[in-house]
């Protein structure tokens, strides 16, 4: 990499810590609107990690991940560059929306284009001026809204230096998941830019433990990509992550009011009673059970209890060993419990 990043116009030597303000077409009122991009730069050459959040507008776990991994002390000692760009779609996040004004799905734009709709102009910007520049990327999500995930990485694993990203990252869950055209993750591997996909919590919430996991992924994909020491204290949880085959969505087998009977991270045997759905006005006869239609891992889930017919309540992982992957999920939840871990020791945990 060059001793000059050059991002929006700005030229940012080594060693210097800046925020960019990347301008973006106004509000319909002409109120002027930009994009802040955060870059720190080590004194010495070495990788280039963008990490990204917000692309939809109300996954919001991943603005206070970045919150907090910029003023990380593990920073101190950084080679290379680190990109943070906390919110990139502005527009979605400033309407609580996962969309942009346009309806469209900003990941599905990319890499957009300078002419195109407001979603691919965006893309296109954010390719450009960010994803250009990188030699790496994490892209930080959430479930949608009403929705929960378990902290997992989502990679296309046919990559080895991927794998590599999505194993250092250290979630207890890796999912399989090929690319899909339009994806922050397929435009960037065009670039061969190798790039994996956070997803933890839930839109328009923060989730403590989600937040947490982000930034001790993040900082040990630093690690292993050379950007950052190795940790001199070891983390208890020793498990590798486990990779899922496959997995599938349970749906609800009628509308109604659903009581779910297991939690996020449980292991399930197919055929397991995972819930209830019923009618609202009290009838035991129409209550009809939600049974698991395959062994594994609840990987995500429903926080809604109002649901119609066909609707998605659980999301099941299967793994080969999918009773350890729960064992590795509860050691995970208790390796960062606020409680006792001490790693983040400047940050009080959201309640």
């Amino acid at each position: 990499m060059s001793d000059i990043l050059t991002i929006a116009g700005h030229d940012i030597p080594l060693g210097r810590n800046q925020v960019i303000d990347v301008s973006l077409p106004d509000l319909y009122m002409h109120t002027s609107l930009s994009m802040p991009v955060h870059v720190i730069r080590g004194r010495r050459k070495g990788p280039t990690l963008f990490v990204s959040a917000a692309v939809h507008g109300d996954e919001i776990n991943g603005v206070e991940i970045i919150r907090r991994l910029v003023k990380s002390k593990a920073l101190r000692g950084l080679k290379g560059t680190l990109i943070t760009v906390p919110v990139v779609n502005v527009y979605g996040f400033i309407n609580q929306s996962r969309y942009l004004p346009d309806r469209r799905d900003l990941n599905r734009c990319f890499p957009g284009s300078n002419s195109g709709s407001l979603a691919g102009r965006l893309a296109n910007l954010f390719m450009t001026e960010v994803v250009k520049n990188c030699t790496h990327g994490i892209d930080l999500h959430t479930a949608a809204i009403h929705r929960d995930n378990l902290p997992q990485i989502r990679a296309d694993l046919s990559y080895p230096e991927v794998e590599g990203l999505a194993r250092a990252f250290n979630a207890p869950v890796v999912v399989n998941s090929s690319l899909i055209e339009g994806t922050l993750r397929h435009a960037s591997q065009e670039y061969n830019i190798p790039v994996i996909v956070y997803e933890a919590g839930e839109a328009l919430r923060f989730n403590e433990l989600a937040i947490r996991a982000g930034v001790k992924g993040v900082l040990g994909v630093m690690r292993v990509i050379d950007m950052l020491a190795p940790q001199r204290k070891k983390s208890k949880r020793s498990i590798e992550p486990f990779v899922a085959r496959s997995s599938a969505w349970v749906r609800a087998p009628q509308s109604g009011l659903f009581r779910m009977l297991v939690p996020m991270g449980a292991h399930t045997n197919k055929g397991d009673l995972l819930g209830m759905v019923a009618a609202p006005y009290g009838d035991k006869d129409s209550e009809t059970p939600v049974i698991a239609t395959s062994s594994g891992v609840v990987i995500g889930r429903t926080n809604l209890p109002l649901v119609n017919e066909g609707e998605a309540l659980f999301h099941i992982a299967r793994f080969h060993r999918p009773d350890e992957v729960a064992d590795s999920v509860e050691a995970f939840h208790s390796d960062l419990d606020p409680a006792t871990d001490t790693t983040i020791p400047d940050e009080i945990p959201i309640i």
